[in-house]
Order: structure tokens, then sequence, then C-alpha cells
């Protein structure tokens, strides 16, 4: 019984697939039910091909991608799947952070990837995670098994987020360094001007509802308004700017941060 308890678990790990979204990444009505290596390996589909095989590579069964593993026809799963995707990072046995404008010499500080609200939460959840280059090379081929282990791969990011290693290495969401956690996030976009405050919920382990069509400042306020309620920090009432419509003591933007 002990094995069983011990061999089910192992069986189950999966890997998860960061990445920017493209043109053309295939959706869960483009693959269900087919054999995406019976497909042509045009744009999105020939990136999920490459996962799947790096996948394969580290000796898993099971990959999850976030274009496909949503149908974004239900809002109701769409508001779901925005609420679980922290747990889907955090519980994953490795995050394959592909970087598809990042040269096999080039460095990874260079990359969009990082200035990108959603991929903030998709560095800081998964405990191991390795980057992979445009042609799906080992970030300089550095024979380790989790970049977030190693100290010069840290280094790196470290300059380029402006995130202190102990975070990057050991992430726990919530509301302490609230004012901090605001400014990791200052410098990135998302699509659609909401998304930039929604990206943030899980970072901050609050509970709010997605409400898309709100404006970006309306957004952004009711997480601010959570994070002083339940934390009592008003070093997030520190920064300099336009303020917000929702309430004066608020910035209209995260750059203010």
């Amino acid at each position: 019984m002990e094995l069983i308890h011990a061999e089910v678990p192992r069986h189950f790990q999966y890997v998860t697939l960061s990445h920017r979204w493209g043109a053309g990444e295939p959706s869960l009505r483009d693959i269900e039910g087919r054999k995406i290596y019976n497909m042509p390996a045009t744009r999105g589909l020939g990136k999920l091909q490459g996962f799947c095989a790096v996948a394969c590579e580290w000796g898993y069964s099971w990959a999850r991608s976030d274009t496909c593993c949503i149908d974004k026809h239900s809002s109701a799963e769409v508001q779901e799947t925005i609420g679980s995707m922290f747990a889907w990072y955090r519980q994953s046995a490795l995050t394959i952070v592909y970087l598809s404008d990042v040269p096999d010499t080039g460095s990874i500080e260079n990359s969009e990837w990082f200035r990108r609200g959603w991929t903030l939460q998709e560095l800081l959840a998964p405990r191991t995670v390795l980057f992979y280059t445009r042609n799906w090379s080992l970030y300089k081929n550095l024979a380790s098994a989790n970049h977030k282990e190693d100290p010069a791969v840290l280094e790196e990011l470290e300059r380029v987020t402006r995130i202190e290693p102990r975070f990057l290495s050991d992430f726990s969401p919530g509301i302490d360094d609230a004012r901090s956690r605001l400014q990791w996030a200052s410098s990135r976009l998302t699509t659609r001007p909401e998304d930039i405050a929604y990206s943030l919920f899980r970072i901050f382990n609050v509970h709010l509802p997605v409400l898309y069509g709100e404006s970006a400042e309306h957004a952004l306020g009711r997480l601010l308004t959570k994070i002083v309620s339940h934390s009592g920090d008003i070093s997030v009432l520190d920064w300099v700017g336009e303020p917000s419509p929702f309430h004066s003591c608020f910035p209209a933007h995260i750059t203010s941060y």
C-alpha cells in the first residue's frame, strides 16, 4: 500500500509551460481528441509540440499548456482558471519557460517574457524552473535540473526582475512586503489593462472576482483596498503619479510604484 501511495502521485506529476502568447496558439477545441504530432507544426502548434517533446525528455507523461487547457468560450471556466493558475504552477513538478525571442547564445535579460504581467506569477509560483531558448535548447546548456538553484541564473533573474533571490527560489503568496510586490509588477504589461491587477490576485493571496470590462483603475483599486484592509500596510499609499478615480489615495496605474 505504501508503494502505491508513493508511485501514483509520481506517475501523475506534470510539467507546465510558461511562454508569451503569440499568433496561432492552439485552443482546446483545436486539439481536443487529436494527436498533436500528426498536426502541422505551424506557429503555436509547433511550440506545443516542442514543449511536449521536452517534457518527455525529462521523463514526464503529463504536460499542461494554458493555451489549450482552457475553454475560452466559457466565462465560468476562464474565471476558475485565473483563480487556480498560481496553484497549477506551484504544484507542477517542473515548469518549462520558453523564450521564443532569445537565441541560443543570447541572454534571458533581453526577453519580453520578463515584461509581461501574467508571467510574474509563472516565475514565482513553481519550485522548479528551466529556461529554454528559441530553438528549444537549455539556456546556456547549463547542466542544472533547476535554474532557480543555479547562482548564475539567479543573479541574472534578480538583475532583470529586481526581485531578491530569496523570493525567486522560495516564494510564499501573501500580503507581506506589499509595496515590493507591487513594484515587481510596475514595469509589466498586459494585453487587457485590467489584467495587470488580476495577475496579482494570487501573488497577494487575495480572493476577488475577475470582472472583465471594468477599468484598470477600478481593478487595481479593488486589489489595493483588499491589501490595506487585511494588512493595515499603508506603504502601498506611497506612490508618485496620477490619482485613481476609484479613490484618490490610490494610484491610477501600477507604474506609479
